[in-house]
């Protein structure tokens, strides 16, 4: 390392505080894409249906201020700064304040455990897109090595899992299912990254300490055209086929493609698909995300202790530590080149 991190930043999704933000929220984060307007509408209505509040924001405060207190702690004694892709606060704007406070090297916590293009390489783009904005002597960042099969990941999981289903008889466990749910993605991105395979190796390392209990990987979310084909299957439509076929009387929805509670999985989720089973008659738990479990707070410590110290890189299963840097082809996004 030639030169020493002189700053944590968190860099995460973002989400309207208002009614008023969220048509021009969602219009950031739809940019570029193919997502009819229509689409976008009718997901401005799941925003309001909650004030036009995400609770996102929310959540990176608490986040902060519990690795704040982290590394109060234990160290390393850095200065955290939070910036988020589609809203305030705005990545080129906390880069810009880290630039007047004399931050030369930073490293970044992303909210994502996941390879994909919109869980990292995006997040890179608009790391750049910022550093450009800000200009020269703009702060470096170097992004935290995703952490799908990390103890400190997949530890708080099981809890969660384990804490569902103990809401449930212990008679009924041989007819439970869970279900782990995760942003369905075009296929043609899923082809470009290591998404699916990290999420099932997620989903089989929580699975491993509850033995005989079946589970299945689903996805949510999807936002695309109809024409595209997007990973499946739907959650919803999933538990349509589970009440169908009779197997189960319970199921624990863990949607271990999030690590917080926000929209998606407060619309999708606890309102959609709780809905949905309680007009099949199937009991659904919904367990909970990572949020600010301590141990995943120190997760994040030990993941910047490794770039920062002679911390040994910790992982479970059998794909070893993600890389640190990410080579020049890494989650790609699945659309042509622009011409």
């Amino acid at each position: 390392m030639s030169e020493p991190y002189d700053a944590i930043l968190l860099v995460s999704f973002g989400g309207p505080e208002g009614s008023a933000d969220v048509t021009p929220f969602l219009e950031n984060v739809l940019r570029g894409k193919n997502v009819p307007r229509e689409r976008m509408l009718e997901v401005a209505e799941h925003y309001k249906q909650f004030g036009g509040v995400s609770p996102i924001n929310q959540q990176c405060r608490e986040l902060l201020a519990a690795l704040a207190a982290e590394l109060t702690l234990h160290g390393p004694q850095l200065p955290i700064y939070w910036g988020n892709r589609n809203w305030q606060p705005l990545l080129a704007d906390t880069l810009r304040q880290m630039k007047d406070n004399g931050v030369r090297r930073s490293l970044a916590f992303m909210t994502s455990a996941f390879s994909s293009y919109s869980g990292c390489r995006q997040y890179r783009e608009d790391v750049a897109r910022a550093q450009a904005d800000v200009g020269e002597d703009a702060p470096e960042v170097h992004k935290l090595r995703v952490f799908y099969n990390h103890p400190g990941y997949i530890e708080p999981m099981r809890e969660r899992v384990r804490s569902a289903l103990d809401e449930i008889p212990a008679e009924r466990h041989a007819t439970t299912q869970i279900v782990y749910t995760a942003h369905s993605i075009p296929n043609a991105m899923a082809a470009g990254c290591d998404y699916e395979q990290q999420l099932t190796e997620s989903c089989r390392l929580v699975s491993e300490v509850f033995p005989g209990q079946r589970w299945r990987l689903v996805y949510q979310s999807r936002s695309g055209p109809p024409t595209q084909s997007w990973l499946e299957p739907d959650v919803c439509d999933y538990l349509t086929e589970l009440h169908k076929s009779g197997e189960a009387t319970d199921v624990v929805v863990s949607p271990i493609g999030f690590i917080s509670d926000h929209l998606e999985v407060l619309f999708d989720l606890d309102t959609q698909a709780q809905n949905l089973c309680g007009q099949l008659g199937l009991n659904m738990i919904r367990a909970a995300t990572v949020g600010t479990h301590p141990r995943f707070i120190r997760m994040i410590r030990e993941l910047i202790d490794e770039r920062t110290g002679d911390t040994p890189k910790a992982c479970l299963g059998k794909f070893g530590p993600n890389h640190d840097d990410c080579p020049e082809d890494c989650c790609l996004s699945g659309r042509p080149p622009h011409p």
